[in-house]
């Protein structure tokens, strides 16, 4: 069975983005670059990744999942064309090379595409999304950035109190102070 990994830069504060989606404090240089990359290439948009002579071979995640403002932000028609992106909206759509925009419910989407053969699936945000798949999510990887926003949009929003554990896999901090935390949800029985 697929994973559904939320894999997010966020503040120390639990911050995804800025009141406006504004994303560009999160710092992109630095030490934690290459190890992000190698790992994590399948998550570079598509044109970034070529330009910086980064293969993308799908083998992390082959599917990316996105609430339609996550997807907005991009500024392509398809920011991550290598992958299959599921965009969920219930007011818009949009049409390009390897996109799907749904007004599906998204628990439905995910649990259908758990059952399917291949890699992990990327749960990209934002936060409202987020908070819909909370009980889906099988693994986090949280960068966490050294930085405090003080506003915007949280990690998870308007989930309600209801505790859920999840147990530490890996933890590799940067000289950057960029943190990355990789954590699976704790099964019981």
């Amino acid at each position: 069975m697929r994973e559904l990994v939320y894999y997010v830069a966020v503040s120390l504060d639990g911050f995804i983005a800025g009141p406006n989606g504004e994303f560009d404090a999160f710092l992109v240089e630095g030490d934690h670059m290459d190890a992000i990359n190698d790992r994590f290439a399948d998550t570079i948009p598509t044109d970034a990744a070529a330009a910086l002579g980064i293969r993308q071979e799908r083998t992390e995640f082959d599917t990316v999942l996105m609430g339609w403002n996550t997807y907005a932000i991009g500024g392509t028609p398809s920011p991550y064309r290598h992958l299959r992106q599921i965009v969920f909206s219930r007011t818009r759509t949009a049409e390009a090379e390897n996109l799907e925009v749904t007004a599906e419910d998204p628990r439905a989407v995910v649990q259908r595409l758990k059952n399917e053969d291949g890699a992990a699936i990327w749960l990209c945000g934002g936060g409202e999304l987020a908070a819909t798949l909370a009980d889906e999510i099988d693994r986090l990887v949280l960068k966490r950035q050294p930085l405090l926003f003080g506003a915007g949009i949280p990690l998870f929003s308007d989930r309600p109190y209801r505790p859920e554990r999840f147990e530490p896999v890996d933890t590799t901090a940067f000289r950057t102070g960029v943190v990355v935390s990789e954590l699976i949800r704790r099964r019981e029985g």
